[in-house]
């Protein structure tokens, strides 16, 4: 049934319907390129639900951190749903996410995010071996 309830989450009038909502928040009301922005966010929070049930859930985001290539402990992770929900939930919804991506505080996983948006357009990383050195050529 989970299929069911994902599409009848973000289907098309009911996402227009979550972007409207930030959109017309006074709160964001100064901040640059929201409608790009919360695209962005509503592909990475989709990105995030790995198991499809339009909330992100302790697995999801132990996956997707270990995807990100910065795996977290079981308690880590329960800290950092904690800090985006304020306590109030076991699983970050939407809602949560975005505020926490929009939101001036900071917390783990926004950090996390923006550090993975900044690896990604960084220069790649050299591969193979590294060059050889001698002992003239250390510090």
């Amino acid at each position: 049934m989970g299929g069911i309830r994902v599409a009848a989450s973000w289907a098309p009038g009911r996402s227009e319907e979550r972007l409207w909502e930030f959109l017309c928040d006074q709160k964001y009301s100064d901040e640059e390129n929201l409608p790009e922005k919360l695209a962005a966010f509503k592909e990475k929070y989709m990105e995030f639900d790995l198991n499809n049930e339009g909330e992100i859930d302790l697995m999801s985001l132990k996956r997707m951190m270990e995807k990100l290539g910065v795996p977290k402990t079981h308690l880590e992770m329960k800290k950092m749903i904690s800090e985006v929900t304020g306590g109030v939930s076991d699983t970050i919804s939407y809602r949560d996410f975005v505020n926490m991506m929009l939101g001036k505080r900071s917390a783990v996983l926004k950090l996390v995010m923006m550090f993975e948006g900044k690896a990604n357009e960084s220069s790649p990383k050299p591969v193979g071996p590294p060059p050889e050195r001698d002992i003239a050529s250390l510090p």
